[in-house]
Formats: structure tokens, sequence, C-alpha cells
């Protein structure tokens, strides 16, 4: 694979940041890009549109600054995350205000949109779509998106429900371009893994919820380090799209995680407002299955010093 120019050279590890809905903000993507990832975060997490100028400003001229004070050792790019659904109401301008910043990478979901990758590719930036099957990683690359993510069994949040293994091979054996590998990945053995499986990046999002930076509420953090694979619930109840929750959180919320009744598609809405739905179950905590091996709440930097030791040590074992 020919790495896109906008990353080539410009990873510390090859990982990218999930940007995580709610959670994600400025601090935390600058905390991840200074240490050597791609750092992301919805554009809806931004409220109202205005905000997203702002934080945009705000990412850009950090770590431009940071740039000029490390030439030898520079930041990561950042991410912005659009859903492109037809029900996001902000999308044009949103996508005006990533023009306006030059961001250089691109995260869509729910939906692909010839005209938003033309537009994207317009200003020198690259689009990663999110697929959770053949049928969409086709389409996302029929309509010019740069790279797939494979979001794959165990992810948080929205997941499909295919094994990394068979998806990434599958993916492989006819897309020659940018892959990424999503699902329960949240060490450093686990990003030296999806690449052996034909990745070219791993994609981790719930461990960073567990981290100083994220805009978490301190109980959710706490159910990050304390949670397990077996305490994630699949279900596509809270938005109409299938994804994993903790397990507690659903039972706080006066719900039985094992009876869950099964919700209509047609009736998701990722709107500017999030829709009555989305605050009816604004408690309702994503998580993936890889957040047993999250044992403590630190800063991001910390947390990717671990994974690249890790990664390290992984490769170093394989080379014995």
């Amino acid at each position: 694979m020919a790495e896109p120019d906008v990353l080539k050279g410009k990873l510390r590890l090859p990982v990218i940041g999930a940007p995580l809905f709610i959670i994600s903000n400025p601090d935390l993507v600058i905390a991840q890009c200074k240490a050597g990832i791609v750092g992301s975060f919805p554009s809806l997490n931004a409220r109202p549109v205005s905000q997203l100028d702002e934080w945009l400003d705000q990412i850009s001229s950090e770590l431009e600054s940071y740039n000029r004070a490390n030439p030898d050792a520079p930041a990561a790019p950042f991410a912005v995350n659009q859903i492109v659904h037809r029900s996001n109401n902000r999308l044009e301008e949103d996508i005006a205000l990533c023009e306006k910043y030059k961001v250089p990478v691109v995260i869509t979901s729910l939906g692909a949109r010839e005209e938003v990758n033309t537009a994207v590719k317009s200003w020198g930036g690259i689009t990663l779509h999110d697929v959770i099957n053949q049928r969409f990683a086709h389409k996302a690359i029929e309509k010019g998106a740069t790279g797939l993510i494979c979001v794959s069994a165990g992810a948080g949040g929205h997941a499909g429900a295919l094994s990394p293994f068979g998806f990434i091979a599958e993916t492989r054996s006819w897309f020659d371009g940018p892959i990424l590998c999503s699902g329960a990945i949240s060490t450093g053995g686990g990003v030296l893994a999806a690449q052996a499986m034909g990745a070219d990046y791993a994609y981790i999002g719930s461990a960073f919820i567990a981290t100083a930076e994220a805009r978490a509420e301190e109980a959710y953090k706490r159910g990050i380090v304390e949670g397990s694979a077996e305490d994630i619930v699949y279900t596509n109840l809270f938005t109409g799209v299938h994804g994993n929750y903790l397990k507690k959180s659903i039972i706080d919320a006066g719900l039985d995680p094992d009876a869950l009744p099964e919700s209509d598609p047609s009736a998701m809405n990722f709107g500017s407002g999030g829709g009555s739905k989305a605050k009816a179950w604004k408690d309702i905590w994503g998580s993936g299955q890889g957040i047993g091996s999250v044992k403590a709440v630190r800063p991001a930097a910390d947390y990717i010093d671990q994974l690249k030791a890790e990664y390290d040590a992984a490769r170093a074992r394989l080379l014995a």
C-alpha cells in the first residue's frame, strides 16, 4: 500500500484514535497527535457550529506551534469525523469549516457520499470510511473514499459482526489502499496483529475513554477500567444501528440488558440536535470488548507510550 502523503512518515505508531461521540474534544485530540498518533473527534461534538470553528482553530494552532518547537519530532495529523447520513443537517456547514482549516483526514460514517470525498480531496485531504461488510466497502470505494475502516465484531459504539480475520483478509484481496482494523484493539500487540492480518493501521477508541483528557463522566471512565469483554451488550435499540455498550449503563437506565427490544433502523437520527432518542439514551455508554486490558485512568500520552512499548516488544518477540 502506498501510504497517503498526509500520513507518510508522520506517525510514531500505526494507530488512529477513533472519534468518540460526546467524549472526544480538542484536549484529547491534541494530546493524541503530540504523542504520535492521529487524534480525531466527531464534528457534532462541537455544538453549535460556531464551536466547531473554535475547536478547529485551537487544534490547528496548537499543533502548528508544537511542530515549530519540535521540528525533529512533529505531531501527527488530526482527523474530523463527519456523519454523512441524510439526517445530519449540519453536514454542509461542517465540511465548509473542514475546508477552511484544510483538515488532513476526514472520517466518514453512516453512508457514502461522493460529493464529500471530492470536496476533501480538493484541499489535499483524505477520507476514511466506516464499513461493516463488503457491500458497504465496495460502495465506499466506488464513491471515492481513500481508505476503509473495517469495523469488526467487538468494536465500541456502532459495530459490525464480522471477525476481523475474515473481514480484513477479504477486503485486502480486492483493495490495495489504506485499511484500518477496528474491533477490541487496546494493546500494542493488538496493533501489530492488525498489521499481520493485512491492515495498515489500528483504530483504537474505547481505551481512550479512560484518559485524563477525555470528556467523559468519572463513572464512565471507571466503568471502562473495571469492565471486561463480558460486560458489553450488542444492540440497535439506542440509535437504530447495532452497537456495543456497557451493560452497567443499560441496567442503570432501568433496562434488562438480556431482553432489549429491537429498534426501527429507519428512525435513527444523527442530526444537529441529536434527536429525541439520542437525548433519551444520553447516559448509555458505548464501549468495545477490548477494555479488559485498561487498568487505570491516565493521560493519553502515557497510554500511547505503553502502546509503543508493547508494540516494540511484540515485534521483537516475533523476530527473535
